[in-house]
């Protein structure tokens, strides 16, 4: 069968169908620029969709987000994108979802990331309502560290929201799409309206008033992310992105203690600096607050290394006793005794006389010497008295 491109899938794939009746309409033919194998539908939003895939030249499960066409086909953006995805490509970091490719095929454009296996944070929070201080602040501290990384490294991510925290089942996340906020910015006027107010419950005042983005922006943002995750609401809400843009801008939000009474006073003070209006006033980076709200809870510990498999050759498994038969009785091997060296030096021979201890040859040298002297006594009296001659 001839491979069905991505575009005839979003052309003839109405919302209508479920994933079940989208993955009907795939088969393994269907590749994606001859090297992804689209396997299911893991996920669709206003801005693109997302497949779990199989790249079959590396043998292994990725995440692929396919873009709208009316994002793909602007050339600005085209150009943006690849900038931002060239950038996040160089993000190495734990709590950040890395990226392996990006690309442009069958008119769309597409981004190749690891495939986390898991949820996001939204649907976790819809799930579960609210977390605790105990859950909760593990996981935003991870979100800091990723997002502080990606701040030393220069890059904001300007959409900090829940659904781009990917969560997995052993409660590890991953901070994902960075830089695609950034690239929509240079879509036409008529258009950046749609796209900015994707996710305004979690933009800072300074983004709602069309300034640039800093870092205390994706700070302010994970403020919001956290006073959802801890009470199950976000600061503001309304029915209206005009309306959000306000209240972001001018409102000030419900301390957290009224909603969740037993919050520690100091976790909600930290909450209300890190909503603060005037960037100046929260803190500059994700890092620093990631270090604040470390005394408020811990990362989880690593994962245990699996224990190494050893590979026996039938000839050595063979010999080996069988699990369900006794070991034979261990025979100690008799000790054996080995005699010690004697070591102790031989005794010296005892002279026969006193005379055989005294050394001759020394003697003899030593009355050669005095007689030496002793004959240039005479020597030194001539030469004394020829310059010297007695008074007379």
């Amino acid at each position: 069968m001839a491979a069905i491109p991505i575009s005839w899938l979003q052309r003839n794939v109405t919302p209508s169908k479920t994933p079940n009746d989208i993955i009907a309409s795939m088969d393994e033919a269907t590749i994606l620029n001859d090297r992804y194998q689209l396997l299911e539908k893991l996920g669709s939003g206003g801005m693109a969709d997302v497949y779990r895939a199989r790249d079959l030249m590396l043998d292994r499960y990725v995440a692929i987000k396919v873009l709208r066409k009316d994002f793909s086909s602007n050339v600005d953006f085209q150009n943006h994108f690849r900038m931002e995805a060239r950038a996040a490509a160089n993000l190495s970091h734990p709590n950040i979802v890395t990226v392996h490719d990006f690309g442009f095929a069958d008119n769309l454009l597409f981004i190749v990331m690891e495939y986390i296996p898991g949820k996001d944070l939204k649907q976790l929070i819809r799930e579960r309502g609210r977390f605790s201080v105990e859950t909760g602040i593990p996981l935003i501290i991870q979100a800091c560290a990723g997002l502080g990384y990606a701040h030393r490294a220069g890059l904001v991510h300007c959409d900090v929201k829940p659904h781009n925290m990917l969560v997995s089942p052993d409660g590890r996340l991953k901070v994902t799409d960075f830089g695609i906020a950034r690239a929509l910015a240079t879509i036409t006027p008529g258009e950046k309206t749609d796209v900015v107010w994707g996710s305004p419950l979690y933009f800072a005042p300074e983004q709602a008033q069309g300034e640039a983005p800093s870092p205390a922006s994706d700070v302010y943002s994970i403020g919001v992310v956290m006073y959802e995750l801890l009470c199950g609401t976000p600061p503001f809400t309304a029915s209206t992105s005009s309306e959000l843009a306000r209240l972001h801008i001018s409102a000030r939000p419900i301390p957290i203690r009224e909603y969740i009474p037993d919050i520690p006073t100091a976790l909600e003070e930290i909450i209300m600096k890190v909503l603060s209006k005037e960037p100046s006033a929260r803190y500059r980076t994700a890092d620093q607050l990631g270090r604040v709200l470390l005394k408020f809870g811990t990362l989880p510990d690593p994962a245990p290394a699996p224990a190494p498999v050893v590979m026996l050759t039938p000839e050595v498994a063979d010999r080996l006793p069988a699990k369900d038969k006794p070991l034979p009785p261990r025979i100690e091997p008799a000790p054996v005794y080995y005699p010690e060296p004697d070591i102790t030096p031989p005794d010296a021979p005892e002279p026969e006389s006193a005379f055989e201890e005294i050394d001759w040859a020394t003697v003899g040298l030593a009355l050669l010497a005095l007689m030496a002297v002793g004959g240039l006594i005479p020597f030194w009296m001539m030469v004394y008295f020829a310059y010297n001659p007695p008074i007379r």
